[in-house]
């Protein structure tokens, strides 16, 4: 899932993005309306977590915007007032959720995981494919029933390959789907985590690379 945090307020920002991307939520970060228009145009993103009362551009034209693209971006508005007016008034602008700070973290994450399923046809929380069990709302993986102690992106790079259910997943894919904006496509990062990816996962190989193509998982895996 990858999901842009538009807030002016920097540490705010940062805070909430961390925190996303230890849940494995891929999080970029925007500081003002302008900003995140600009990057919505330029990426695809599954959830906007849009602060209301931004400068550059309010965050109510933010979501006019996204909404009169027809995006399938879902938005969850915040803000420092929590008056059901405004409540009703930001979801009449088409956000699809909204939230009033001061929040529970815990609270904003379970929000744009449930914003998240509505983007996309609801997929399996447990994945199995050949001796590799990923247990995506505990965040758990195992193999041959031994736990895998894996960091964040070690385990969105695992789910998004098993999830490809054997099909070939290209480098510029991974970057895309796992790593942040400002990640460059010029790093060893998907490299470096793929390989710290399969010697956790351990032999018989999980993982194949298809020479000029990407990644996919081993159609003989486990077997």
């Amino acid at each position: 899932m990858r999901v842009l945090v538009v807030e002016d307020e920097e540490f705010l920002a940062e805070m909430i993005a961390e925190g996303l991307r230890a849940n494995v939520i891929t999080a970029d970060v925007a500081g003002d309306g302008l900003e995140a228009v600009r990057r919505l145009n330029d990426d695809v993103y599954d959830v906007l977590v849009l602060d209301r009362d931004l400068p550059g551009m309010h965050g109510d034209e933010v979501c006019r915007r996204i909404v009169h693209d027809g995006s399938l971006t879902r938005v969850l508005m915040l803000t420092a007032s929590g008056t059901v007016h405004d409540r009703v008034e930001g979801l009449s602008l088409g956000a699809d959720d909204y939230l009033a700070k001061p929040f529970a973290f815990e609270e904003l994450v379970a929000r744009v995981l449930a914003l998240g399923r509505r983007t996309h046809p609801a997929l399996p929380p447990v994945i199995r494919r050949a001796d590799v069990v990923l247990d995506t709302s505990a965040r758990r993986a195992r193999r041959h029933g031994r736990p895998l102690p894996l960091s964040p992106k070690e385990f969105a790079v695992l789910e998004t390959l098993l999830r490809a259910g054997g099909a070939v997943v290209s480098h510029d894919d991974l970057v895309e789907q796992v790593w942040e904006e400002h990640t460059s496509y010029r790093t060893n990062a998907v490299r470096v985590t793929l390989s710290r990816l399969r010697a956790k996962l351990g032999e018989p190989a999980v993982i194949e690379t298809v020479s000029g193509a990407g990644y996919r998982i081993a159609p003989e895996s486990g077997r």
